[in-house]
């Protein structure tokens, strides 16, 4: 009988009568970038072969030899001796080849009830599984991080936007916690997302299953899955977890762009409102004045990025019959770029956001520019019988005055405010100022410091029952 392995070059070549060209064995392999799996291929084959033994596929013997093979080989991988093969395709069949090399026939015996389908699957998950709990605590940091500085900051008083035109005055503090609640619900989607990775494929096989007597349940418990899948062709085709983490990931990526277009903004010199450390900026090779806030900005940039595998990875699986087909390859680059850029982003700004100082001064003479508090006088006219819109019209009218004068509101005569209406009286001037507004509005998510302080306590009675 021929040898096939030595005709076809491949493991699993029995039907095939020549080698694969080598062009299309480069263009086909994934190795070069699915071997950042190896310890999680290798824990779902220690996996399997306990569970192999459990249902007599294996003896004892055999089952222990398989272990101390892989764990061997993955120490091999950890010090880098290991050598991988483009010839051998994948992760998978390197590490299948390698335990066989060193154990002989029984490292065979290892693919016995499964597939690379739903191995490459399980695979995917432990990563994904991993990764997730890194970031969660990356998010976690920056949250510290965010809660650190608004605490400090909870007093200072800086102008708040909408339409980036000045509003009404908050504090930096109370803009910060803002950016904090955008990040737990960014955690909570990373916590919700992990439950549908931590599903277990393994035992589906090619795509139907496996005639023999597998226990799916026991091979979940050992790798820590909450349960098994429930269909082998969805098994080995389900890529939804990488598509709604890579969504996630976007969503993160996004308010990190939106922090890091105020971080910008408000480090130039036309705002002035915050310093950022030396070791988070660059200079250039022409201006020597220059200080080009760098990691804000590549996070804003790298945030496209994201967004682009997002798309990729629909795209990828819009067309797929089921079960599993070679397109599914492509989604591994992607997914573990978009793992190591938010990874990389997550832990620039838990270094930089506490390191970040404000410049109150200037954050305060911003809030007074653009009649701030202008809905504190239309207010104070209500609380006096006005009517809402007729005391909207009075304050416009206010304001016009001030343009043309170039007073702020609170600058004017109590006789020029009382022009406009006979109603107003002399305890005006306590909602006019920029601590009064802030102040008056003390409320569950107000802005009056004792609030954002509040706000800031629960924030971290949250994250100790979190790191509990």
């Amino acid at each position: 009988m021929t040898d096939t392995n030595k005709t076809t070059n491949q493991q699993w070549g029995g039907r095939f009568s020549e080698p694969v060209d080598a062009f299309v064995a480069r263009f086909t392999a994934s190795v070069e970038f699915d071997q950042r799996m190896a310890k999680q291929d290798i824990q779902g084959s220690i996996a399997h072969g306990k569970m192999l033994a459990s249902i007599g596929v294996l003896t004892a013997e055999e089952r222990d030899q398989i272990i101390q093979g892989l764990t061997e080989i993955e120490g091999e991988i950890a010090r880098g001796e290991f050598e991988w093969s483009i010839e051998l395709e994948d992760v998978h069949m390197n590490i299948e080849a390698r335990l066989t090399q060193k154990i002989g026939i029984t490292g065979k015996k290892l693919h016995t009830g499964r597939s690379r389908n739903d191995q490459v699957a399980t695979d995917i998950r432990l990563y994904m599984r991993d990764e997730v709990d890194f970031l969660l605590e990356e998010v976690t940091r920056l949250q510290q991080g965010i809660l650190s500085l608004a605490e400090k900051e909870a007093n200072t008083i800086m102008p708040g936007f909408t339409h980036l035109q000045t509003a009404q005055p908050v504090t930096f503090g109370h803009h910060l916690m803002a950016w904090y609640e955008m990040m737990q619900r960014d955690y909570e989607r990373l916590v919700d997302c992990r439950k549908r990775i931590n599903i277990l494929p393994l035992g589906a096989a090619a795509l139907a299953g496996t005639t023999y007597p597998i226990d799916r349940h026991m091979t979940a418990e050992l790798l820590g899955f909450e349960r098994p899948t429930y269909n082998s062709l969805d098994s080995v085709s389900d890529r939804d977890f990488a598509i709604e983490f890579a969504s996630t990931a976007s969503i993160i990526m996004m308010h990190m762009s939106r922090w890091a277009e105020e971080m910008v903004m408000w480090a130039s010199a036309q705002f002035n409102f915050i310093f950022l450390p030396d070791r988070f900026c660059t200079g250039s090779s022409i201006m020597p004045q220059k200080k080009n806030p760098d990691v804000p900005e590549l996070v804003r940039g790298k945030t496209g990025r994201v967004y682009g595998h997002l798309m990729g990875l629909l795209t990828l699986m819009k067309s797929q019959c089921l079960a599993y087909n070679k397109d599914n390859q492509e989604d591994k680059e992607p997914l573990f770029d978009t793992v190591d850029t938010l990874k990389g982003s997550l832990r620039a700004f838990a270094d930089m956001i506490p390191a970040i100082e404000s410049r109150k001064e200037h954050m305060y003479e911003a809030a007074r520019r653009g009649f701030s508090t202008a809905t504190d006088l239309a207010d104070y006219l209500v609380r006096h019988g006005v009517a809402f819109r007729d005391a909207h019209e009075v304050v416009g009218k206010a304001v016009g005055y001030g343009v043309k004068t170039g007073k702020d509101l609170s600058e004017m005569t109590l006789e020029e405010l009382q022009s406009f209406g006979s109603m107003i009286e002399a305890d005006v001037f306590d909602v006019l100022t920029l601590e009064g507004s802030v102040a008056a509005r003390d409320h569950i998510g107000g802005t009056a410091p004792a609030q954002v302080l509040k706000a800031v306590e629960r924030a971290k009675v949250e994250l100790a029952d979190r790191l509990a």
